[in-house]
């Protein structure tokens, strides 16, 4: 009976352990659809980089229902949609060069997959960050709370 609660123990204090290490890497689908299968992100600062897998379930090509991962300051979010809409698909609908664009995915159609990969360093615990597409009209509804924690 020791050595069964020894097992018990061992093994709760696994689980324990894994639950508390940083998810550094999502996975998020989208579709033909203006939702994000993630609502939310939480990260912490002690990943040095982040990884978003995107992955289109749908079968619309780009041009008509393409998706993709953007990452900015809350406050950022409406202009750089607007000026993306102007980069138009061959700039991923982000203006070329922004320095508000925290991270950006390439804009994907049904089928396709993506990751994007960016680092920590110039993230703020605490700050305020809103993920979303920048697919003309799609921000409105396609966008989630991104949260850096300390």
């Amino acid at each position: 009976m020791k050595h069964i609660m020894s097992v018990f123990i061992l093994v709760g204090l696994a689980s324990v352990s894994s639950l508390s290490q940083a998810a550094c890497s999502f996975d998020v689908e989208v579709g033909d659809y203006l939702k994000f299968s993630a609502a939310d992100m939480a990260v912490e600062k002690s990943c040095q980089s982040i990884t978003v897998n995107l992955k289109h379930s749908g079968k619309l090509p780009a041009n008509i229902m393409g998706h993709n991962w953007v990452l900015s300051a809350d406050a950022d979010v409406q202009a750089i949609a607007t000026e993306g809409m102007r980069a138009g698909l061959v700039s991923n609908y982000v203006p070329a060069g922004d320095a508000r664009v925290l991270a950006v995915s390439e804009v994907i159609g049904g089928g396709e997959s993506t990751s994007v990969t960016f680092s920590t360093a110039g993230l703020t615990s605490g700050a305020a960050y809103t993920f979303f597409c920048s697919f003309p009209g799609h921000s409105y509804s396609m966008r989630g709370v991104f949260t850096v924690n300390p």
